[in-house]
């Protein structure tokens, strides 16, 4: 309560003690709506007063609100009035009491219902600005004294602290439900591995946590002119038809030059915003759009809307703007992922190409053993015959079909020499690190755990990346097919020396140990044989085979040992000199 020496000295003793009583009981309280309604019932019981009321400043449209009441019909506690209009307007306007003995002589007065005779209304100040107006009324003429006003008044000055203290409690409080909100929503964001399920999960969060009618997700194309609808949550008809914006010459696009947030209270009457008829169509009249920045550039706008007109304030564009951050970054996330599931089929597809080129050279070495017996026996049988006889022509087509044979062979030889390695100093570590990027949506869908342990200062050996790349997803995908109910993939990297009293070291070890369902004894000694000889039921057998060749081509050297309940492949390869 304010100090005594404030007090006005008409309050008696025993008004003053029971000024202090209310003033104890207000400040109590921290939920603005209960402050606001003891604080009406308090200011009524006070004066003595029949009804009363707490009016609040809109900040969005200036117009006084009843926030609370005592005593009033339903009716009339919906009432609006204009700064200046009424009693309570006049008080809200000039910051100064008004104390009227019969409201029925005061041209200011609103008839709200036939009862009211007199009238009292004190402003409400916070820092110096009024913000409000307590007002009380009476059934009896002249009902209202100086020392009432001046109770009053007090009341007022407890009033105003309450309310600012309940303001801020509430601000605080919306705050933290906003940001707690903000961490679930971000979670549900970066849970979507696909793009589509991530823009829904984006348009559909954004309108719960900003209590929202829509919201939308436009991004920038190719060409960077235009902003394409992606995405949106409770859209009608008429949004999801409108078409693309032009970024030059739109209120999006400014939000996508500059930037930074920007909104529009009411987008229906706004000439700033272009599509009005459409925003009438689909009910929405706030909007709020912030830009969607990845890696420093702009990528598009996040737009919300609300059905009524509304200025959003700083916490929920800084909210907006969070929001937006994580969007962008759940946006590039399922870009990446999609690009991740390209460049894991084009490295499928050059595992075949790989296949096919040590497949052929194989089938072309078969083929040219026994074709070079044949045209040697050929020759040998000297099968000569009279021009006139038919065999003549017979044997000289067999000759030419052996020769053009042989001419396919050298062909397919000379293919399969082309995939021969191009050996270049090469991090191991690197090429496993990139190839867990690869596989870990296919490791997750299958719920195995991934654990590698890289020896940090490992020396680089003699590879080509791609084949070596090749070898690694293919022990990957092997062992994923021999943990179908998931399991445990470790992959190691470890420098040793052969001999051990070597100075430096010589090879580095990588190791494929998974708990799958392992491996007999006769399926690991002819894991690596020829590409023409499969166990594997349903395969091709080429797998292992290509691991086996590349591994060989390095100058290196892999085998297959038993592990505890499941498979470790051992590969070595000879450190760069």
């Amino acid at each position: 309560m304010s100090d005594h020496a404030n007090i006005h000295p008409a309050i008696k003793p025993a008004q003053l003690q029971r000024l202090y009583q209310v003033s104890k009981v207000i400040h109590s309280v921290l939920d603005q709506q209960k402050a606001l309604e003891l604080i009406v019932r308090e200011a009524v019981g006070l004066v003595n007063a029949t009804t009363g009321s707490v009016v609040l400043i809109n900040p969005t449209d200036r117009l006084l609100e009843i926030q609370a009441a005592h005593g009033l019909s339903e009716g009339s506690s919906r009432l609006k009035l204009r700064m200046g209009e009424g009693i309570t307007g006049w008080v809200a306007q000039h910051g100064k009491p008004a104390l009227v003995p019969d409201v029925r002589k005061d041209a200011r007065y609103v008839k709200v219902h036939n009862h009211t005779l007199s009238e009292l209304a004190i402003p409400l100040e916070v820092n110096g600005s009024v913000c409000g107006v307590i007002n009380v009324d009476s059934d009896q003429l002249n009902a209202f004294s100086e020392t009432d006003q001046a109770l009053l008044s007090e009341l007022a000055s407890q009033a105003a602290i309450v309310i600012h203290n309940a303001f801020l409690y509430e601000r605080s409080r919306i705050r933290a439900n906003l940001f707690e909100s903000l961490i679930t929503v971000g979670q549900a964001i970066n849970s979507a591995v696909d793009l589509d399920d991530a823009l829904a999960a984006i348009t559909r969060e954004a309108c719960s946590l900003m209590s929202a009618r829509t919201s939308a997700l436009q991004l920038l194309d190719n060409s960077g002119d235009r902003l394409t609808l992606v995405a949106s949550h409770g859209a009608g008809e008429a949004y999801l038809n409108k078409p693309d914006v032009v970024v030059s010459d739109s209120f999006l696009g400014s939000v996508v030059h500059r930037m930074r947030p920007l909104q529009i209270e009411n987008i229906q009457t706004s000439n700033t915003y272009q599509q009005q008829n459409m925003a009438q169509e689909e009910g929405l009249v706030a909007l709020l759009s912030v830009p969607l920045v990845f890696g420093g550039s702009a990528i598009g706008t996040l737009n919300i809307y609300k059905a009524d007109a509304y200025v959003f304030s700083n916490d929920e564009i800084r909210i907006a703007m969070a929001l937006a951050e994580l969007s962008a970054i759940a946006i590039e996330k399922a870009r990446l992922l999609e690009h991740i599931v390209e460049s894991e089929e084009h490295l499928r597809q050059n595992e075949k190409l790989s296949a096919l080129g040590l497949l052929a050279g194989e089938v072309a070495h078969e083929i040219r053993n026994p074709l070079t017996v044949l045209k040697m026996l050929y020759h040998s049988l000297g099968l000569e015959f009279p021009a006139d006889d038919p065999r003549a022509e017979d044997v000289r087509i067999m000759g030419e079909k052996m020769d053009h044979l042989n001419t396919i062979v050298e062909q397919i030889l000379t293919f399969a020499r082309n995939a021969e390695p191009q050996l270049q100093p090469t991090d191991v570590n690197k090429l496993i690190d990139d190839l867990r990027l690869l596989v870990r949506r296919k490791i997750a869908q299958q719920n195995v755990k991934l654990e590698a342990r890289f020896e940090k200062t490992l020396p680089q050996v003699r590879a080509d990346a791609p084949q070596l790349s090749q070898v690694f997803l293919n022990l990957t995908l092997n062992a994923l097919e021999a943990m179908p109910d998931g399991g445990r993939l470790t992959i190691e990297t470890r420098a040793i020396r052969l001999p051990r009293s070597a100075p430096t070291p010589t090879h580095v070890r990588i190791e494929f140990t998974d708990t799958g369902y392992g491996m007999d004894t006769a399926t690991r000694e002819r894991a690596f044989t020829s590409l023409l000889n499969t166990g594997k039921p349903g395969g091709t057998g080429l797998g292992l085979a290509i691991v086996g060749r590349i591994i060989e081509s390095h100058r290196g050297r892999i085998k297959i040992k038993p592990s505890d309940g499941g498979t470790t492949f051992s590969i070595l390869l000879p450190v760069a000199g």
